[in-house]
């Protein structure tokens, strides 16, 4: 039997699957007899010594994690700096490390948290300490390098899709004597993938959405507008979904918020949808509707998707696997083996190729007008938000969610002062 502690952490924005891969760890874990503490906030519950002592939870709760929204042992948006900037944090962190027997450190995030992994990783070679580090795919922008997709995408792309789907049927029966142009906003910063997925809202070439602004193309507010009235005048109604961070041509964010940076040096987004909607109306006087959907993209797990969930889950589970075989500063990524029919499997990546690199929509998923997508990108995209996974609902008509006890384990060592 395998010696020392499990400790899993979440990083940077939840998803809807993030704690079905928790799920999969923790019951992977208790059938292989490793006990399996969290960090709680993320890796600050990891420096200031607050962890959570997962076996105080019953197998009950463990499966419920599964088709529950969020993050059960809270995440956070902290980014730690190089081993020579930080190196004081970094050796805290492994400190906590030692006094708890931690040999593996599974953490749940994006390229950041690769990052973060594969310094932890280093930093306890260094110092000769017994650890392997497990990097655990997620993100909603699909913009992890290497794998096929990312567990927590396609639950998103579906709330997408069928959210736009389903305004568009409105806009189109107000479309007569009140609302012409309806904006969506959905969220993605340098890669545009799922205001792609959007996309698959419609099929002919007057379905909705008629426009779709990506990061990959460069925002040019004339033509913008002259298509918008374009297709009004054909179809009667313009459906627009924008990435939040679409660019002009020298780069400026449209819906640079003001708010500076946050803690990964990411310039605060917001507003896009609300911005375009503006110059639609003063520009080309139409009534206009805008919504930006934002945490509801990434906590609807009442519409997940089913390939989303058994990605997330396997990606766990395999996080485990991989963390006892000793394969450290890996990741478990998916690798798609077949289209048609839709076949993937799980594959060890370093994290030296996940960390810092960031994937962005392939030039042949973009129309070549920049409005809409491919065939190539309905190809990619449509089995990632097929099938659906409800969660079981009570009498009250809402969804059974569960709340974690997350009791803490004792501290050992003394107050972290960072």
């Amino acid at each position: 039997m395998a010696s020392g502690k499990l400790l899993y952490a979440q990083s940077g924005g939840v998803t809807a699957v993030i704690n079905a891969s928790a799920s999969a760890v923790i019951a992977e874990a208790r059938a292989r007899k490793i006990k399996v503490l969290a960090a709680r906030n993320g890796i600050l519950g990891a420096l200031r010594e607050d962890l959570i002592d997962t076996s105080k939870e019953s197998a009950a709760a463990i499966r419920a994690l599964a088709h529950t929204p969020g993050g059960a042992f809270g995440s956070c948006r902290f980014k730690l700096k190089s081993l020579e900037q930080d190196r004081a944090k970094y050796e805290r962190l492994l400190d906590v490390l030692k006094a708890h027997d931690v040999r593996y450190f599974l953490y749940n995030g994006g390229n950041d948290s690769a990052d973060t992994a594969l310094k932890v990783s280093k930093l306890a070679a260094e110092f000769g300490y017994p650890l392997t580090c497990i990097g655990v795919p997620k993100t909603i922008d699909n913009d992890l390098a290497v794998t096929d997709c990312c567990p927590g995408f396609g639950s998103a792309a579906k709330y997408t899709a069928v959210s736009v789907r389903e305004a568009a049927f409105d806009v189109a029966a107000m479309a007569e004597t009140s609302t012409k142009v309806f904006v969506y906003e959905a969220m993605g910063r340098h890669a545009g993938w799922l205001a792609a997925a959007a996309g698959l809202a419609g099929n002919g070439p007057d379905e909705a959405p008629h426009l779709i602004l990506f990061p990959e193309r460069a925002y040019d507010e004339a033509d913008f507008l002259a298509n918008v009235k374009k297709v009004v005048a054909k179809v009667g109604y313009c459906v627009v979904v924008a990435s939040e961070g679409i660019r002009t041509a020298d780069g400026t964010f449209v819906a640079d918020a003001g708010g500076g940076k946050d803690a990964f040096g990411h310039t605060q987004l917001g507003g896009v949808a609300s911005y375009l909607a503006g110059k639609v109306k003063d520009e080309l006087g139409y009534k206009v509707h805008w919504t930006l959907p934002d945490y509801l993209q990434r906590s609807a797990r009442h519409i997940a998707s089913k390939t989303d969930l058994d990605q997330a889950m396997a990606a766990g589970k395999a996080a485990v696997q991989f963390a006892l075989k000793g394969l450290n500063s890996t990741m478990p990524v998916i690798k798609r083996t077949s289209n048609a029919p839709y076949k993937w499997k799980i594959e060890a990546a370093p994290l030296e190729k996940v960390a810092n690199h960031e994937k962005t929509m392939p030039a042949n998923f973009l129309r070549k007008d920049g409005y809409g997508i491919t065939a190539a990108a309905r190809a990619y995209l449509e089995p990632l938000i097929r099938g659906e996974a409800p969660p079981p609902y009570g009498r009250d008509g809402l969804p059974k969610y569960v709340t974690l006890k997350n009791v803490a384990v004792k501290k050992k060592l003394p107050a972290w002062e960072g």
